[in-house]
């Protein structure tokens, strides 16, 4: 979060339930005594494990809202765990084939890994009980709905969101202010500002782009909030590399070099906010982690960030999902009701504002909308309430894919520096990547 995504079509959301159900019969077969044992509701009180998926940069505010909780719940201990992020993924894989008492009894599961566990039939469904709590009708739906479709079924869910992050333009109003410059609330404003704001002659810049690491991840939140499309699958086929998808990249990607800096090439995430944060660039995409690093470079009143700009005047935004975070309850543990009462209670208005307010995320849990901290801080404002418009669409990407982490990220990111370089075309790289996907997808289809 510091350094931290409705509409998933029929086909794919069919064919991840079909998925899960075939796996599931064979892991129950071929697995013996794993994560998949149902566990037990236990009395409510005793001991529950808990494993934090960031732990370290989460640690203090869990460790707070855990100190919270146990005074409420005197007959309960939570066992704090903090997992590294990097290492939460292959940690819970390890643990599910270690056996039921390898496993917590409550983790931190985010959205990216979340179908991962439930092929492996680790997760307790939790719809039910969400409706049966304090929870019931609390989640911004839009998280709801990336979950579902993450864990791949369309009515349960297999964790509690509790935040998510948004990508956001940030733009330095004082220079904007300077040059007379509408805020890039539309992309012609962006467009025009991008040019307006750049004198190569004096190293100043309108835009600064990420061409390194997570340089894709970034370009299809440009690509599909530009063109409109609401999801990523026509049928079995990708839409990435549908026409306006393809024109929409070729002038995010003409940018490079005459209205960014040519460093961009190689920027990850840190050398691009670094190098917006030195002063000379007007706009910056990035998500609403790096907020606090710009609110310290320039003061409250020369930054703001606005939700990406929806295709055309009056369309609804199309956003790219952002992995949401959230808690699982894991169904191989012994004490379910009492590992249920700590889920419910972080995920509880008050402690899901204290907790996203100490990240810097967007809060799950809809009463946190209006706490004095979301108002004071007008960026993750505007993002919640895009995020909150039922107008909103939600391009769900497909997590699901075991092949999707290394297809848009370390296989083609060398392609798109390829197309800045102008040593290939937007269109050559949409259809490398799409095909790709596509063969993905039918493989992840024929042996699910």
């Amino acid at each position: 979060m510091r350094t931290m995504r409705k509409h998933l079509i029929p086909t794919v959301r069919g064919a991840a339930a079909v998925a899960v159900t075939l796996t599931l019969a064979l892991t129950a077969t071929a697995c013996g005594d794993d994560g998949s044992s149902s566990g037990s509701e236990g009395s409510g009180e005793g001991k529950i494990v808990f494993w934090d998926n960031n732990g370290g940069p989460r640690t203090a505010i869990w460790k707070e809202i855990i100190a919270k909780f146990e005074k409420k719940y005197p007959d309960i201990e939570v066992e704090y765990v903090p997992i590294p992020i990097a290492d939460v993924q292959s940690k819970y894989d390890t643990a599910i084939q270690g056996g039921n008492d390898s496993l917590p009894d409550v983790g931190g599961v985010g959205t990216a890994y979340l179908a991962n566990l439930v092929v492996q039939d680790a997760l307790e469904p939790v719809a039910d009980r969400i409706q049966d709590s304090s929870l019931k009708g609390k989640l911004v739906k839009n998280m709801v709905d990336s979950v579902r479709a993450a864990g791949g079924d369309d009515k349960e869910m297999f964790s509690v969101p509790t935040s998510a992050n948004q990508g956001t333009l940030w733009y330095r109003t004082d220079l904007f202010k300077a040059k007379g410059l509408p805020a890039p609330t539309s992309w012609d404003n962006f467009y025009k500002a991008a040019g307006e704001l750049t004198d190569q002659g004096d190293n100043k810049f309108g835009f600064t782009l990420r061409g390194g690491a997570g340089s894709i991840a970034q370009a299809m939140e440009m690509m599909y909030a530009q063109s409109g499309i609401d999801t990523f699958w026509n049928g079995d086929k990708t839409t990435l590399n549908d026409p306006k998808n393809v024109a929409a990249l070729e002038k995010y990607v003409g940018l490079y070099k005459k209205d960014t800096p040519s460093a961009d090439l190689n920027n990850d995430f840190t050398k691009m906010v670094a190098q917006f944060d030195q002063g000379d660039i007007g706009m910056l995409q990035h998500n609403l982690g790096s907020y606090t690093d710009h609110l310290k470079a320039f003061g409250k009143d020369k930054i703001a960030g606005v939700p990406m700009p929806p295709s055309a005047e009056g369309q609804p935004r199309t956003i790219v999902s952002n992995p949401v975070d959230g808690l699982g309850l894991f169904k191989a543990s012994k004490n379910k009701a009492a590992a249920w009462k700590f889920i419910e209670f972080a995920a509880s208005a008050e402690m899901n504002s204290l907790w996203n307010e100490d990240v810097g995320a967007i809060p799950a849990n809809v009463d946190a909308a209006n706490d004095p901290w979301i108002q004071q801080a007008p960026p993750t404002k505007a993002a919640l309430q895009s995020l909150s418009d039922p107008q909103t669409k939600v391009v769900q990407l497909p997590y699901y894919l075991p092949d999707w982490n290394t297809i848009s990220k370390a296989d083609n990111e060398p392609n798109f520096q390829k197309v800045l370089l102008g040593k290939m075309t937007a269109k050559e790289f949409c259809d490398k990547v799409a095909k790709e996907l596509n063969e993905a997808q039918a493989d992840w289809k024929e042996h699910s």
